[in-house]
């Protein structure tokens, strides 16, 4: 069991969650994850690490409560303990020797995009970083990106906050001003794909991190299966971090709506509705 040492909730449905768990925090890397599991009865879900003390031994995840999995463990509290913690999985981003970059973080997304652009600027790189949300009230992390990175821009689709439009719209106005040496995109598949494409005719280096649909982590459920330069690869092993301009998005995406339907009968069995389709 492991228990949780704090919760915040740092915007609409988004919450902060933050465990002990030692030999976890000392192995933890930028743009790693873990798998959790509330309890006998729950399924095994990933979140990427948000931030880790090596001194006291914890964990922070961020969490949307979009799901069943994310909603239960959204409504636990201080004191509270979830079954199973698995991780640190996946390859740790490359963040040294890199020169300028722009981080681009789409809703939550963007908590998974801290640590990476934290790591980036503290290796000596120049990071730029395009925070996306829904409006204002979904706007996560800016105070902390502007503590640790050179230029932090926020687009809304409303325009509460920032500039009004996606995160594209603000990566297009920066691309014709200069070119940076990487592109750096996590949030939803959508959102990677309209990144991919942008900086594809450009020919700029662009890394995405891949949520697709996740079981044991380890390469052996085979469920998070990708397409990336016509191979098949495991976003849990082989990622979750790959080339944009060679993954299969479209492929990636008609997966992740597979299971739609038993979702959305799962939500209503938990007194929940399903909220998908968001645009980037």
């Amino acid at each position: 069991m492991y228990a949780i040492t704090k919760k915040e909730k740092i915007a609409s449905e988004i919450y902060l969650v933050e465990f002990e768990f030692m030999d976890l925090a000392k192995a933890a890397s930028p743009g790693q994850f873990v798998i959790l599991r509330i309890d006998e009865k729950g399924e095994r879900f990933p979140l990427t690490l948000f931030d880790w003390n090596t001194e006291k031994g914890t964990i922070q995840v961020v969490c949307q409560a979009i799901g069943v999995s994310t909603r239960k463990l959204c409504a636990l509290n201080e004191g509270d303990s979830i079954l199973d913690i698995v991780g640190p999985l996946g390859r740790a981003t490359d963040t040294k020797n890199i020169g300028k970059v722009i981080c681009i973080g789409g809703g939550v997304g963007t908590a998974e995009a801290y640590p990476i652009a934290k790591k980036m600027k503290e290796n000596g790189n120049d990071v730029t970083v395009i925070i996306g949300a829904r409006n204002k009230d979904f706007v996560i992390c800016e105070e902390k990106m502007r503590a640790v990175c050179h230029t932090v821009h926020v687009a809304t689709d409303d325009g509460t906050q920032g500039k009004k439009g996606f995160v594209t719209d603000v990566l297009r106005d920066l691309l014709e001003k200069d070119t940076p040496d990487l592109v750096f995109a996590i949030g939803p598949a959508v959102m990677m794909k309209k990144v991919a494409e942008m900086t594809k005719e450009k020919n700029i280096k662009t890394l995405v991190s891949l949520n697709s649909i996740m079981i044991d982590g380890t390469g052996m459920c085979g469920g998070c299966r990708v397409l990336v330069g016509e191979k098949v690869k495991f976003a849990c092993v082989d990622g979750p971090e790959f080339d944009g301009h060679q993954v299969d998005f479209e492929d990636m995406m008609s997966r992740g709506k597979r299971y739609h339907d038993k979702e959305e009968i799962a939500l209503q069995q938990h007194g929940g509705v399903c909220r998908r389709g968001r645009a980037h």
